[in-house]
């Protein structure tokens, strides 16, 4: 969508079996082209409404005409759902509104400027055009505070290069003073003893250059570690703190696998990086050089000898520098999806025991991690294939070292040492080169790995305290004005819903399955921010405080009871981790939860298993309601809270409920609709909208919704008893 003039127009090309269609819209008519023939014109003072209808794999952009009828102004594949549902939703807020929003980015249309590749999200990265210096330069940015440690490493591997210098040279000593010296052979007949100890020098001096060499490398290796470690573990900080500030449909976007693979394996793959490449990067050019003027300065057609073939290895790496990136892309998304999978059946192995379908849940991961083995190995085979090509191309100029050497050693001017020494430097130049070869694949992982953790960096939370977002003492008053929300844009959950609730209020939200029940406590808790309107309470718009400071007066006993592993000592205290020992025990009895604990084998300090999975349902969402209540909130949210309790504990809890919902403001969701009949209003929830409101008694005579939802249950608790 863009301005032009007086004119806005959004243009909007799709692809199809029949034709090519483009929807152009300006300020007063919506005009469709077919195949860049105009089709339709409407113009907006004849539609009430444009809607989105999904049917038989199309979806098609319709509008309700003056007369109340439905027309079809365009259609396509599913692919552009999405995309007609974000302009169904301009369209209609320019009929609201009489204009469109400023800096309009329409979902959907994301791609790279420089490829035209598909992009999740407008401010994706795009792995094939991602500049790689500017990666490399953050990179940089983020090892700066642990420089110290990499100079130091670098200078460790300067000194063992220098060291490993001196080992050829102590060779040529050796082959040429005492092995292959007649002079030295006939001294040994004369002075044994000063041959002897002369040779044991020699050999001494190779031992300590080793010795030395490798007590360099040690501290190098130390060195290197601390900054990897350092480094890897300040990513994975980064990316967790990113995701925890992201929105949950930020967040849903994602699968916890690829969370995982991206806080887990990418790190990993950086640390490698760091402890394996990058010392080595200025070290081996640094040795490479080194030799090469030690070379230059004995005899430069030597030099020139062994460095001939190394453009060709050089062209070569360049080469396949770009498909080695693109193979070990295609690897970890494949490892991604092998993640994901293997989570899934993790977390709900419970299901899967029920159903006794392990051999087919054991079948899916390795179909997963098949696939993922088969792209490891043809990744692997082409390395190899090309690898041998690289090294080979390298290797040649030994030949001809061979050649060149032999020749001078029969002409006289070379002697067996020398000619041992120069052999020994080039396989120091050649140990560089070849670890060059292997800087493609390194390269590839380190910048796959970086790319994917800055995506997750950069992007911008959809929640987001403000610069001056602050901290709040709430009362409890909560006023929704004419508030909307959709998880995407293909669909309105909530449209235009105001109310006002007060302190001390107890509200039940009551409606039909998907309504939007739940998604209205989500919005009361800031876990998603509202498409249109605002919610506030004690009158200040909640975008305004900080998120923390919210949700620290906000106690929820959510439909899915969560808890973590550990005591159950420790999922109470959660809520308030500076609860004292009383408050806990007091919390716990006011839930219910109190008698079944001290049956427990440890009592209050019995372990509960990932997610409390050795409690039952009812068990843990008594821990669930004791956890909310021992915050003390202001706020008191029971999505479906006593569910999964029998009658009698539920009794109890309501009734201990009633007294604490006297000084907080309470919003209920029930399962059990009588479990209301105390609540000060009920809200009842239908097609998005708040379609009744009042109490228990009064919504029963209005004989509405909320009669028929409560005779459905009755009549279901009868054929239950029966």
């Amino acid at each position: 969508m863009k301005a032009a003039g007086n004119e806005i127009r959004y243009n909007l090309t799709l692809g199809g079996d029949l034709c090519t269609g483009r929807v152009e819209v300006t300020r007063e008519v919506l005009t469709c082209f077919e195949d860049g023939e105009q089709a339709r014109v409407v113009a907006f003072s004849d539609v009430q409404e444009f809607l989105l209808r999904g049917e038989n794999g199309s979806v098609s952009l319709e509008y309700k005409d003056a007369e109340g009828h439905f027309r079809i102004l365009c259609r396509s594949t599913m692919e552009h759902r999405n995309l007609f549902a974000e302009v169904v939703r301009l369209l209609n807020l320019y009929k609201k509104n009489g204009d469109f929003p400023e800096d309009l980015q329409v979902a959907g249309t994301a791609k790279c400027p420089k490829c035209g590749a598909k992009l999740p999200r407008p401010d994706s990265v795009c792995m094939k055009c991602v500049d790689k210096k500017k990666v490399f330069a953050r990179f940089v940015q983020l090892a700066l505070p642990y420089k110290k440690y990499l100079i130091g490493s670098a200078v460790f591997f300067l000194l063992a290069a220098a060291v490993g210098l001196l080992g050829p040279y102590v060779s040529k000593v050796l082959v040429d003073h005492y092995i292959r010296n007649s002079e030295m052979q006939a001294l040994v007949q004369s002075a044994p003893g000063q041959v002897a100890a002369g040779f044991v020098a020699v050999v001494l001096s190779m031992l300590g250059v080793y010795l030395l060499n490798e007590v360099v490398n040690i501290l190098r290796n130390i060195t290197i570690m601390q900054a990897a470690v350092r480094i890897s573990v300040r990513l994975r900080e980064n990316v967790f703190e990113k995701v925890h500030s992201m929105s949950l449909s930020q967040i849903s976007r994602r699968t916890a696998g690829e969370l995982i693979q991206r806080v887990g394996q990418d790190t990993q793959d950086v640390q490698a990086f760091i402890v394996y490449e990058i010392p080595n990067i200025f070290g081996q050019v640094l040795l490479l050089l080194a030799i090469a003027g030690v070379m230059l300065a004995y005899d430069w057609r030597l030099f020139l000898i062994v460095i001939l073939p190394m453009p060709i290895a050089i062209a070569a790496m360049r080469g396949f520098h770009h498909k080695v990136r693109k193979l070990y892309g295609q690897q970890w998304r494949a490892g991604s999806r092998a993640g994901n999978v293997l989570f899934d059946i993790f977390s709900g192995i419970r299901v899967v025991k029920s159903y006794g379908t392990e051999d087919r849940e054991a079948e899916r991961y390795g179909s997963a991690a098949g696939e993922e083995r088969q792209i490891a190995v043809r990744n692997e085979v082409f390395w190899a294939k090309v690898s041998p090509f690289i090294r080979f191309s390298l290797t040649l100029g030994t030949y001809f070292l061979l050649y060149y050497t032999g020749k001078k050693i029969l002409g006289g001017t070379m002697t067996i040492g020398e000619a041992t020494m120069f052999t020994s430097y080039v396989s120091l130049i050649y140990g560089p080169i070849q670890w060059l070869t292997r800087i493609p694949t390194a390269l590839a992982r380190a910048v796959t790995a970086l790319v994917r953790l800055f995506d997750v960096l950069d992007e911008t939370p959809e929640v987001a305290d403000t610069e001056a977002a602050k901290d709040v003492e709430i009362e409890g008053t909560i006023t929704f004005d004419h508030v909307s929300f959709g998880y995407d844009p293909t669909s309105e959950v909530l449209k235009d819903i105001s109310f006002e609730i007060h302190p001390g209020e107890m509200i039940g939200l009551v409606g039909h399955s998907g309504v939007g029940k739940s998604t209205l406590i989500n919005l009361v808790m800031r876990l998603y921010d509202v498409t249109e309107g605002e919610i506030r309470i004690d009158g200040t718009d909640i975008r305004t405080f900080s998120q923390e400071s919210l949700r620290s007066q906000v106690g929820a006993v959510l439909q899915e009871t969560f808890l973590f592993a550990g005591s159950v000592y420790d999922n109470l205290r959660y809520a308030k981790p500076t609860a004292t020992r009383d408050e806990i025990i007091r919390a716990a009895k006011i839930a219910g939860a109190h008698e079944f604990i001290c049956k427990l084998p440890q009592g209050y300090q019995t372990r509960v298993g990932e997610k409390g999975q050795t409690l039952s349902g009812g068990e843990r969402q008594r821990i669930a309601i004791a956890r909310a209540l021992l915050r003390d909130p202001k706020i008191l949210i029971l999505d479906e809270a006593t569910a999964s309790l029998d009658t009698e504990t539920e009794k109890q809890i309501q009734d201990a409920l009633q007294i604490l919902i006297q000084d907080r403001t309470t919003i209920a969701i029930a399962h059990r609709l009588s479990t209301l009949r105390n609540a000060t209003r009920i809200f009842v929830l239908d097609k998005g909208g708040l379609a009744e409101v009042g109490t228990h008694e009064e919504l029963l005579a209005k004989k509405g919704i909320y009669h028929d939802l409560v005779m459905a249950q009755r009549s279901m608790s009868r054929i239950g008893g029966k």
